[in-house]
């Protein structure tokens, strides 16, 4: 099981980290999430890929900017859209 964190891009709300959090918390994979609205960060738990945290947070409307594995890896970013969901 690894923690991966993420920068989140698009964030402004409590609105948007309940669209993240159930977006990314639905795939087969990830045990864990938790977002932190301040920082603009994401830490998911599990086996779930970056690449599918990364479509699985483009499709709730926005946008994985950096992620760090806890092991070291690099790993490529997708992009989404970004902007709040209340707007």
């Amino acid at each position: 099981m690894t923690a991966t964190t993420y920068q989140v891009q698009g964030m402004t709300c409590g609105h948007c980290v309940s669209s993240v959090k159930t977006a990314v918390g639905a795939l087969p994979g990830v045990i864990g999430v938790e977002v932190n609205l301040q920082a603009g960060s994401m830490t998911t738990t599990g086996t779930a890929t970056t690449q599918a945290v990364s479509q699985a947070v483009a499709d709730a409307g926005y946008a994985i900017v950096a992620a760090g594995q806890t092991v070291g890896v690099s790993l490529p970013m997708a992009s989404g859209t970004g902007g709040c969901c209340c707007s």
